[in-house]
C-alpha cells in the first residue's frame, strides 16, 4: 500500500478528520493536507509525533 493512503487509513479508523489532526499536532490544516497526500514531508520530530498520534512506529507509517 502507498504509504501516504496509510495516513489516510489510520486517521479514518480512529474518526479523525485532518482538522482535528492538523489541531492536535498544532500545524495548519493545509501543511498536514500536504503531508497526507504526500506533497510535503513531516520533519523527523512532527514524523514522531503523527507516529505517536496513531500508536504506530515511523517506518510503519512513512
Amino acid at each position: 500500500m502507498d504509504k501516504k493512503f496509510k495516513l489516510i487509513q489510520e486517521r479514518k479508523k480512529q474518526k479523525l478528520t485532518q482538522k482535528d489532526i492538523a489541531n492536535i499536532l498544532e500545524i495548519s490544516l493545509s501543511y498536514y493536507s500536504a503531508i497526507e497526500r504526500g506533497i510535503r514531508n513531516p520533519t523527523l520530530e512532527l514524523a514522531k509525533k503523527i507516529a505517536e498520534l496513531f500508536n504506530k512506529t515511523i517506518e510503519e507509517l512513512f
